[in-house]
């Protein structure tokens, strides 16, 4: 049989997030790739709970169908903890979502034809071109340093592009880099996006794991004029098994986001969304992401403290104060991802992200990702040690 495929094929090729996925689910290997939260702090007994509680108790409710944008309780109970962040909405404001991965790709559908642009962060999470490519955008990209997006880069690129359809941004503890955008900057990106008549894709998926420093406004408490769509995600801060997300924006985005998600699954699974309903109800979730914090900031040093000891002088790390990652600078010419084929994986058995996959426009060798949530701290020490002396090597060879 042959058949052909639709053009918007063209785009999508084979990507990076399934060796990550690979590599996560491989004994042999120690793997820093994958943006996995800690697997042993999953709240299990809790979420046992709730689980029999939703299916025993409420099973003919909540292994039934259900409303499109996700039951009304669990949707106010999403608004009542964005609005203890600042944020005006209610529960008519959110739409329930499969992780909010779905959010890029409906926002996509959603808003961008053909040969429109859209804005990104140089570099900028993998997994936002791998939903925005079936819409065929047009990518321009801002260099970030550590107070995140350069707002002067992002105006000239609103000037010279007259068909921008969204800035996509990850305020709070990016991914890939770790960095936060300051202040004085979120500010400035309402005022530039009001200014240019410009939708901003707030992703918050990391928000809440800050485990030092001081916590910032999101984008959406920020919105002068309904222009942000806000993106969250239980995924980090409960657990990426319950496929959970959402999207809180004004009234008329989450509406047509609704129609899109209707099309492209009906709704989330209800049983989920019963159980992490109940879960907010009767648990404390504040005191849960207390502990991944505190975990998270122990792994997060270790890890670091690790780098500088082991790998050559010359490679650079960030220091987040929160989220799930760092980001690693090698010297100009080195190639992450040929080293980590030739030298990290079979040898040293570790794996982690070459930086090359996260930029949406001309991409750059020199860096990679590391994931310092997942593994315990023997494997941190380990895994890095191991690196420590594979990198010595490849680098004296080419020295």
């Amino acid at each position: 049989m042959t058949f052909t495929t639709a053009r918007r094929m063209d785009l999508i090729k084979p990507n990076a997030v399934g060796e990550l996925l690979r590599f996560g689910s491989d004994p042999a290997i120690i793997s820093f790739a994958g943006g996995y939260p800690d697997a042993t702090l999953f709240p299990r007994e809790a979420l046992a709970e709730v689980y029999r509680q939703a299916i025993a108790e409420e099973g003919q409710s909540s292994l039934q169908y259900t409303v499109s944008n996700g039951p009304e309780k669990l949707r106010e109970q999403v608004a009542g903890r964005l609005v203890e962040q600042g944020i005006q909405c209610s529960a008519d404001d959110v739409l329930m979502l499969q992780g909010s991965q779905q959010g890029l790709d409906l926002v996509a559908k959603l808003l961008v034809n053909p040969g429109d642009v859209v804005i990104t962060e140089s570099p900028t999470f993998l997994g936002a071109p791998i939903a925005f490519d079936p819409c065929e955008p047009r990518y321009r990209s801002v260099a970030m340093d550590d107070d995140g997006m350069d707002m002067d880069q992002l105006e000239e690129v609103l000037k010279s592009e007259p068909n921008i359809k969204f800035i996509y941004t990850i305020p709070d503890f990016q991914n890939p880099t770790g960095l936060c955008l300051s202040l004085p900057r979120r500010r400035r990106l309402i005022e530039l996006a009001n200014q240019y008549n410009c939708v901003v894709l707030e992703d918050t998926a990391y928000r809440e794991v800050r485990f030092t420093g001081e916590t910032l406004p999101t984008l959406k408490s920020m919105d002068t004029e309904g222009r942000v769509i806000l993106l969250g995600s239980f995924s980090k801060i409960l657990a990426p098994g319950l496929r959970l997300g959402y999207a809180v924006a004004e009234r008329g985005f989450i509406e047509q986001l609704g129609l899109l998600k209707l099309a492209a699954d009906t709704q989330c699974s209800t049983v989920n969304m019963a159980a992490v309903s109940l879960y907010l109800s009767r648990f404390d979730i504040n005191a849960h992401i207390a502990t991944l914090q505190g975990n998270y900031l122990r792994k997060k040093n270790l890890m670091l403290d690790a780098i500088r000891q082991h790998f050559p002088q010359d490679v650079r790390c960030t220091d987040p104060q929160g989220g799930l990652f760092t980001w690693l600078t090698f010297p100009d010419g080195f190639d992450t991802e040929a080293f980590m084929r030739r030298r990290a994986v079979p040898e040293a058995k570790v794996a982690f992200v070459p930086g090359a996959s996260f930029f949406a426009e001309a991409p750059e060798h020199n860096h990679a990702r590391f994931n310092f949530s997942c593994q315990s701290d023997d494997k941190i020490l380990a895994g890095i040690a191991a690196l420590g002396l594979a990198l010595k090597s490849e680098m004296a060879m080419g020295a």
